[in-house]
């Protein structure tokens, strides 16, 4: 297992987990998305994109579901801290620091579709950040899409004409959903052009180590 890191796809996991967990709580409840999304004043693609993990999506659109599923309780401890100053004459309050309260073990589940989804999921991710950042790379997408369509494979036609489209009017959640249609288009991509090797490398790591399992401290509030 390896310590903690700031790793991108570390965070990615978390969201996504995180978002499974608010739907599985809330079909436990008994409500459809129709009845959710009414129920705290988002629309059913907002309440599909929380459910999906999306970091896009407001925080304060994942606040009004977790507080609808009963669990802002568990956002209050994190917000608020999950330890009280030690009094005076206690041995916490002599020390620099309280030892850890727990240790989680972050991971993804190690079926082969799931690794490769989350690892393409990622890559992605950080290519639309990048041509977000700098969108003359899109012209890079672009030309290699061009180079695909020329070829004239039909097998991956019609991902690629939808990627075309996709690039044109930068309608990058389509690509970025975790629906079977996301994963295809995922899977014929052309947005590795925009990919630097060290980038590619370093993420590839990253999920590499989620399979192994990322600890995560939660610790005690160091004394002031």
């Amino acid at each position: 297992m390896n310590a903690y890191c700031d790793s991108s796809v570390l965070h990615l996991q978390l969201l996504l987990l995180l978002g499974d967990r608010l739907k599985s709580l809330r079909k436990s409840l008994g409500l459809s998305a129709v009845e959710m999304a009414s129920g705290v004043g988002i629309s059913r693609a907002t309440l599909r994109a929380v459910e999906a993990g999306d970091p896009r999506v407001s925080m304060c659109s994942y606040l009004r579901v977790i507080s609808a599923l009963g669990i802002a309780g568990d956002l209050a401890l994190l917000a608020d801290g999950v330890t009280r100053p030690a009094t005076s004459n206690t041995t916490a309050a002599r020390t620099n620091r309280d030892a850890p309260l727990a240790r989680i073990v972050v991971s993804v589940d190690t079926t082969r579709h799931r690794i490769q989804d989350l690892r393409s999921l990622a890559l992605h991710e950080e290519a639309v950040r990048r041509v977000r950042a700098d969108p003359a790379l899109i012209q890079q997408a672009q030309a290699v899409l061009q180079k695909w369509l020329d070829a004239g494979d039909q097998r991956s036609a019609s991902l690629w004409v939808e990627w075309k489209d996709i690039l044109e009017h930068r309608k990058w959640r389509k690509a970025l959903g975790r629906t079977h249609r996301a994963q295809e288009l995922r899977q014929a991509s052309p947005m590795t052009a925009v990919m630097p090797p060290e980038v590619r490398k370093r993420i590839l790591q990253e999920v590499r180590e989620l399979k192994e399992g990322v600890v995560l401290e939660i610790a005690g509030r160091a004394r002031q």
